[in-house]
């Protein structure tokens, strides 16, 4: 059984707590599910239970990680830097386990996550394989390492359906205990027996941690209503108070009033009687002021926020947006992925391509966004699936979104639209290098919404977004009126906000 006991952790930088005083015991047939915001540290606690040294560089910690002997696996949630430039067979031989197994061992792992066993072979270098595959190449891997227990950061990114849906068994039946981060909800509610939500309240000055031993929809439900239950207490208790001080402030002003206007002739008599009616109504404000402190607490909850599109970002249903025509789509190396490619798209269209791991939907979207950024008759923005793709990483979040520009103005607006996101003044002036997926991913839509782009490219945009933050986001993209090209293995963002479907297959896009 693996233990935590009383375990902190906090920021070097800016002393920021992530958690603190959080202690749990992971029990065979578990299966916990760390949600929470975007950059509130679940990537953290999972490398901390795993290899404390791999968060030296940014983070301290203190408490007690007891592994008791287990072997644990750990999937990191991105290739290791310099692991990209590797064949996938130098990448594969790095790994103890795979040059301990057999041929027939390989081939079983190949085979249930659905990829060729020529993979682990390949002289492809693991940067240029498509996010799905990489994925896929490191669960192998890591089943071929037979661990105890299972610590898996984000295990769903850029799978296709097929996979997610064999994920979806594993997590299940693999028979050890299970403790992951994913953003894809449907893959929550199928397997997740525990829950364990992390928050940063009070503008990220306060951590704070839930265990919930329940599925993530019950979760997710009885929190809600706990919480609006909760709210409507608490807003009664101050209608009551307001209504109670007004009635006080009247007879205040009344007492007052009369002692004011009494004649000479009354003045002992009376004035002894209305002191006494006065200090009877201080004294039940004085009882008022203490049960003020009794009082239900709003809750302290963590939305996801995001600021939407402003007006002016619509397209005429008529526009061309799009007219592609594409004979054959190859890789950089030249291997044909597809043949016969047409995509025709016209005014405020959502158009969703989905497809199997390495089918060559990021190729294809990369064609689609160099064609449609130059073009004057349109404002195109792209998100990339790797974000280090056409971003600087030492940039700080506010230099990404005012371009450099040193302008007053800019950079305040630019401050405040971070700020309505939740960004802190210190993660202003952090390079985008430190931070979360998430946090990346909503600086390329606030980026969007500056520029009010009214064509979006987008390249799996909700695989690093909480899946508290994701209902948010979808919401926000379906209501766009403008036009929106994206790729996605999400089922619910393909389900809300793809108004046509298509699969990129070796004979071109199919209609689904």
């Amino acid at each position: 059984m693996l233990q935590i006991r009383d375990l902190s952790i906090s920021m070097r930088k800016d002393l920021r707590p992530l958690i603190e005083g959080f202690s749990f015991a992971l029990n065979p047939g578990d299966r916990v599910a760390v949600v929470g915001e975007e950059g509130d540290g679940k990537s953290t606690l999972l490398k901390v239970i795993y290899d404390a040294e791999m968060v030296e560089g940014y983070a301290e910690w203190s408490g007690q990680v007891l592994r008791d002997g287990l072997l644990l696996g750990y999937l990191e949630q991105e290739v290791g830097p310099g692991d990209g430039a590797l064949s996938g067979y130098e990448f594969c031989c790095k790994e103890p386990a795979f040059l301990e197994s057999s041929p027939g061992e390989l081939a079983l792992a190949a085979g249930k996550l659905g990829v060729p066993v020529e993979l682990f072979y390949t002289d492809r270098p693991v940067g240029t394989l498509s996010g799905g595959e990489k994925v896929k190449l490191r669960m192998a891997l890591l089943t071929l390492r037979r661990p105890d227990v299972y610590l898996l950061d984000e295990p769903s990114n850029d799978l296709d359906v097929e996979t997610l849906e064999w994920l979806e068994e594993f997590i299940l039946n693999c028979g050890k205990p299970v403790m992951y981060i994913s953003h894809d909800e449907a893959l929550l509610e199928n397997t997740a027996n525990v829950v364990l939500h992390i928050e940063q309240l009070r503008r990220k000055t306060l951590p704070r941690w839930t265990v919930a031993k329940m599925g993530y929809r019950q979760y997710v439900e009885e929190r809600l209503g706990r919480m609006e239950k909760q709210a409507q207490l608490a807003r009664k208790e101050r209608e009551e108070d307001r209504k109670r001080q007004e009635k006080i402030l009247k007879m205040e002003q009344q007492v007052q009033h009369r002692m004011d206007s009494i004649s000479h002739a009354e003045r002992d008599a009376v004035a002894r009687l209305l002191k006494k009616k006065m200090k009877s109504v201080k004294s039940m404000e004085h009882r008022f002021e203490r049960e003020r402190g009794d009082m239900t607490e709003l809750p302290e909850t963590e939305e996801a926020i995001l600021v939407g599109f402003g007006p002016g970002v619509g397209i005429p249903a008529g526009k061309t947006v799009l007219e592609l025509e594409l004979p054959e789509l190859r890789t950089e190396d030249g291997e044909l992925l597809s043949e016969g490619i047409q995509l025709n798209v016209r005014g405020p269209e959502h158009i969703c391509i989905t497809g199997r791991n390495g089918a060559g939907k990021t190729t294809l979207l990369r064609k689609i966004a160099a064609l449609l950024l130059p073009r004057g008759d349109i404002r195109a923005g792209y998100m990339p699936q790797s974000y280090a793709e056409t971003v600087d990483q030492s940039l700080t979040p506010v230099e990404f979104l005012t371009g450099g520009s040193g302008e007053k103005a800019v950079m305040t607006r630019a401050k405040t639209y971070l700020g309505s996101m939740k960004y802190t003044p210190e993660e202003c002036g952090h390079s985008i290098s430190e931070l979360s997926g998430g946090q990346k991913a909503k600086l390329f839509l606030l980026k969007m919404i500056l520029d009010s782009n009214n064509v979006l490219v987008l390249d799996e945009p909700t695989r690093n977004f909480s899946p508290l933050s994701g209902p948010v986001i979808r919401g926000m993209l379906k209501d766009f009126p403008g036009c929106i090209i994206s790729v996605s293995h999400d089922r619910r963002f393909i389900e809300e906000v793809g108004e046509n479907v298509y699969e990129l297959t070796e004979n071109g896009l199919v209609k689904i």
